[in-house]
């Protein structure tokens, strides 16, 4: 899961021209309108970022971010090239820059994104289909998907991915379930993306397992305090019943002792 290193000589020649490079800006321009928030409905508030950061470990070396900046040079007084996916995930690089950087910066991690997504919304079907497919290509990342929890009302496609071969991007081959999803195969992530009734879910074809969302977190942790209580429930129930019956035993003891017919103490 690790992209080709890239080489961008040109960067020490920016850096002299434009000064030290300062960090990404939080919107993509100073008058943007407000975000909309299809990432957050589809990919943040149902807790896929960090289902997919404990999925492949290393968070030392692995960033997965949502609706933060990615340039392949870097700028000045423009917002050129400068892209927000509302999902990236990169193998093998060093977060502590992209933090720092506030954004991903291809030659500063030496390596383009592993993966982007993009979350369809009512204005973005050329941008995502368009303009930010050519980006991303030109930027060099393996693959490029689109999710339309609409089922294809804003995108042209429910589900769409793309895999970047020698230069130009290639459509991944999406499947059709019986009862209407869809799902198609990333190669980056060694995942499955499925359009579920509108819902992104990620399938883990070695695990055979949904990665699980929020609410399968609480689900899971509902019933394991569930299980732990009954369990010390029964515990104590079983205490509580060797004691009384030890106390019987002994008070059966004394009334035997007291009639004569029981062992004499000690």
């Amino acid at each position: 899961m690790t992209t080709k290193p890239v080489s961008h000589p040109e960067l020490g020649q920016m850096e002299r021209e434009w000064g030290e490079i300062g960090r990404f800006p939080d919107r993509p321009f100073p008058d943007a309108p407000p975000e909309e928030l299809t990432a957050y409905y589809a990919i943040n508030n149902p807790g896929y970022p960090p289902s997919l950061a404990d999925h492949f470990g290393n968070r030392e070396t692995t960033i997965i971010t949502s609706e933060v900046a990615a340039a392949l040079i870097p700028y000045a007084d423009t917002y050129d090239g400068v892209r927000y996916p509302d999902l990236l995930i990169a193998f093998n690089v060093n977060p502590a820059a992209n933090i720092a950087r506030k954004g991903y910066l291809i030659p500063e991690q030496g390596k383009p994104p592993d993966f982007v997504l993009e979350v369809a919304s009512e204005s973005s079907k050329e941008r995502d289909e368009v303009a930010k497919r050519r980006e991303y290509a030109q930027m060099g990342v393996p693959e490029y998907w689109r999710f339309d929890d609409t089922g294809g009302r804003f995108h042209s496609a429910a589900l769409a991915g793309d895999r970047l071969v020698d230069g130009e991007y290639q459509p991944i081959v999406i499947h059709e379930t019986e009862d209407g999803g869809y799902w198609g195969h990333s190669e980056a992530l060694g995942l499955d993306l499925c359009w579920e009734s509108g819902r992104l879910r990620w399938y883990d074809p070695v695990g055979q397992r949904y990665l699980p969302t929020f609410d399968d977190r609480t689900a899971a942790l509902y019933v394991e305090t569930a299980r732990a209580d009954a369990e010390t429930a029964r515990a104590d129930a079983e205490r509580d019943a060797r004691i009384a019956a030890e106390a019987r035993v002994r008070e059966l003891e004394g009334r035997l002792q007291e009639q004569g017919l029981g062992p004499p103490d000690g």
